[in-house]
């Protein structure tokens, strides 16, 4: 077996039988170093080399949970709740509940595609949005695994369609140069008006998906105990600050200046830490609360960024064992000449390699040098390669239990504990869009 689907698959089954995420990708990593003929020195020390490339990203995010936890004081995020817990105190019939729930769903959506492009704060309005609707959410019985699908598919689908924000980092700074740099010696040149085209038949079938999600798997009600978030990882959210229209104003200030750093420095750190000063030097919380608020803030983003680092460790085990080459020569030694299940094929390695990994923008340059020449050999059109490598790429960011896409949603689902990870984030948009990724990558690969 290639020490890459071992190493995923320990991983996976690891998680799915409820084992800490962070475990499991510690496990896999070393069991597919091992079982790859790397010594145990050798495995561990390209754990720890990776280790430092998701340290980064794992501080951005606990800068950004000081951030919104901070910026909880204003009220901002309870007044929105509150406005939404006032509709459903009016007039309680069954067709005005499932219009605020379905608006609800949609507002969701809505927001967490702009974060990706309009507001460039990626998952950090997550803990600052979500927990304040739960009581909402409660009422309405509305089932978390439809909230998460909408948040994911929010997180994932702009990027891999819109070319601005995130969606300009993946789809021209990541997948066209990387595409163009493997094929420059072999004549292929790929625009970037090519590229959101070849994309939008993969990200269609994520909108199906997320039809699906929403109107069918999880429409039915689903009942949660109502319990206190401050009894959660979200120690100082006390239930409905009251919002002054200074503490609104600051706010509105805070989150212009974090933005405007962010955008300006290309630091999420140097963004939150920003706003957190802004909000205290506004008065929204006294000076000698600041060092709690800071640390309580870092604590519930703590998950998330242990995962990312200990998922930045698989990836640097998984290149040191050389078996990512392996696993493609091996998948096309028995293919011969067969277009259609040569593209299958890419887009089932590309999903075992990101869900190990992750991160679809770090998958790109693994697979890029190695997938061009493979579907310019198989006839392939320009627009199909970019379609068969950016849903290759794509696929396993949903439905990953180390990709942001998952850990962000579950980070606000999940503050009074009774949204499981895996079972009702991981395995929700893994069916709900992972397969559709599959079947709509592959006809644009056919057809375009």
């Amino acid at each position: 077996m290639n020490a890459v689907i071992l190493a995923v698959l320990v991983m996976v089954g690891l998680s799915l039988a409820r084992v800490s995420v962070v475990f499991a990708l510690v496990a896999g990593a070393l069991v597919g170093g091992l079982f790859s003929g790397l010594s145990l020195t050798d495995t561990l020390g390209a754990f720890n080399d990776g280790v430092g490339g998701g340290a980064k990203v794992a501080l951005a995010y606990a800068t950004l949970g000081a951030f919104a936890v901070a910026l909880s004081r204003s009220g901002l995020p309870d007044l929105l709740a509150a406005r939404l817990i006032g509709l459903l105190n009016g007039e309680s019939t069954p067709r005005r509940q499932t219009a605020i729930k379905y608006g609800l769903l949609g507002s969701v959506t809505l927001v967490a595609i702009s974060s990706q492009n309009l507001i460039p704060v990626h998952i950090a309005f997550i803990p600052i949005l979500i927990p304040p609707l739960l009581v909402a959410m409660n009422r309405l019985r509305l089932d978390r695994r439809a909230v998460a699908c909408a948040l994911t598919f929010g997180l994932t689908a702009p990027y891999m369609l819109l070319p601005v924000g995130f969606g300009s980092i993946f789809l021209n700074d990541i997948l066209l140069a990387n595409i163009n740099e493997a094929g420059q010696s072999l004549g292929l040149d790929v625009t970037r008006g090519m590229v959101p085209m070849a994309m939008a038949i993969p990200v269609g079938g994520m909108f199906l998906g997320l039809l699906t999600a929403l109107f069918v798997s999880y429409r039915k009600p689903r009942d949660y105990a109502t319990r206190e978030i401050k009894s959660s990882n979200v120690p100082h959210h006390t239930p409905m600050h009251t919002p002054s229209k200074s503490g609104l104003i600051m706010a509105g200030v805070a989150i212009i200046a974090a933005l405007g750093i962010q955008l300006y420095s290309g630091s999420m750190i140097l963004g939150g830490l920003v706003g957190f000063a802004i909000l205290s030097l506004g008065g929204l919380f006294k000076w000698n609360e600041a060092d709690d608020l800071f640390t309580s803030g870092m604590r519930m983003m703590a998950l998330i960024g242990f995962i990312m680092i200990s998922a930045a460790g698989f990836a640097s085990v998984m290149k040191a064992t050389g078996d990512i080459q392996t696993l493609v020569d091996a998948s096309f030694h028995f293919i011969g000449d067969n277009k259609p299940l040569a593209a299958l094929v890419m887009l089932m390695v590309g999903l075992f390699i990101t869900l190990g990994i992750g991160s679809s923008f770090s998958t790109i340059p693994i697979i890029a040098a190695i997938y061009v020449p493979l579907a310019l050999q198989f006839g392939f059109s320009p627009l199909a390669t970019v379609a068969l490598i950016g849903t290759a790429a794509a696929l396993g960011d949903a439905g990953s239990p180390a990709s942001d896409s998952t850990l962000g949603p579950t980070a606000g689902l999940n503050v009074d504990q009774q949204h499981d990870h895996i079972w009702d984030s991981v395995v929700p948009t893994f069916i709900h869009y992972n397969i559709p990724l599959i079947v709509f990558g592959w006809v644009a690969a056919m057809t375009l």
